[in-house]
């Protein structure tokens, strides 16, 4: 399709719409070359081959070669893919649905957008297929394995609208989760502190300074699990950094059940289906910007660990 620009923009495909890289300045004799060395990730084979098939074109709508000489300020367009990306046998639920808003119920470990080893099996490509909405964005996002509420843009006239309640903190959201039980950890309270990245692209942790992360923290119940004294806890961010609620709990000593980040890190192809994280986003509350409603939607889902059962003494 064209847009009115005039610039030539490949439609989504397969629930994948199209990656843009913009041509700068450089050495480059030919466009493998530049695509080579700009995602040295794939292979320059790969590159190739896309070429040859036709699967790169610029701005113009015409098809790369992979001998064509390099020209500078020019857009290129491709589809990204994963080869062997492993299915995940899970499922988002749709709660509502307007013209302008769309409420997803997501599972443990879906990513909510492309990136890295997913795209296929993420919630917005899997729901650009079965809608055939392009204009399909989410407005916000959770981690993969975090479960629970996700909304997203219908159009994207309206999505800045809603992209602004986040912005503004008018949105008021509402985990759970399962975590070891501190008898001396005085409840409920709200932790300040400052996040930042940890030395590893995948991590934060609290550094001294000004706080730009708050948590209210509060207790829901107690019990044992497995001869362990757990409790699951209400989680009630007012911030949004990133892994925010697992690094306040973390610092608590208090380590959300099923993390494999907080407090270890441990190497991303080992993940278990059966120890999810016992963090689930439950509610979500704002005023509906474009009709001044209130709205409220709470999750399906539910963390389950089964209690110990209680042994009653004979006589």
């Amino acid at each position: 399709m064209t847009q009115p620009s005039g610039h030539f923009v490949p439609p989504t495909r397969n629930g994948v719409g199209p990656s843009c890289v913009g041509l700068p300045s450089g050495p480059w004799a030919t466009m493998l070359e530049f695509l080579s060395e700009r995602f040295a990730a794939i292979r320059p084979e790969r590159w190739r081959t896309r070429l040859l098939a036709g699967e790169v074109w610029d701005e113009h709508g015409e098809p790369v070669t992979a001998e064509r000489p390099y020209q500078a300020h020019l857009r290129l367009y491709y589809y990204r893919d994963v080869p062997l990306e492993p299915a995940i046998p899970f499922e988002a639920r749709i709660l509502f649905q307007d013209p302008h808003l769309l409420v997803v119920d997501k599972p443990h470990f879906l990513p909510v957008a492309p990136s890295g080893h997913y795209l296929q099996q993420t919630v917005l490509v899997r729901l650009k297929r079965q809608l055939g909405i392009d204009a399909l964005s989410p407005i916000h996002r959770i981690d993969r394995d975090t479960a629970g509420l996700v909304l997203f843009s219908l159009q994207k006239s309206t999505r800045g609208a809603y992209q602004a309640l986040f912005r503004q903190r008018e949105v008021h959201k509402t985990y759970e989760a399962i975590a070891p039980w501190r008898a001396d950890l005085p409840l409920p309270l709200t932790r300040h502190s400052r996040l930042q990245e940890a030395g590893h692209f995948m991590l934060q942790h609290e550094v001294d300074g000004p706080p730009n992360a708050t948590t209210h923290i509060a207790l829901l119940e107690t019990f044992r699990h497995q001869g362990q004294d757990l409790a699951r806890y209400r989680l009630e961010p007012v911030t949004g950094q990133r892994h925010q609620l697992r690094v306040h709990m973390a610092a608590l000593g208090l380590p959300i059940l099923g993390d494999g980040l907080y407090p270890t890190l441990t190497p991303e192809d080992q993940v278990d289906y059966a120890r999810p994280l016992q963090l689930l986003a439950k509610e979500i509350e704002f005023v509906d910007p474009l009709s001044g409603t209130s709205r409220r939607f709470e999750s399906t889902r539910q963390l389950t660990l089964a209690p110990d059962p209680i042994t009653i003494a004979g006589p």
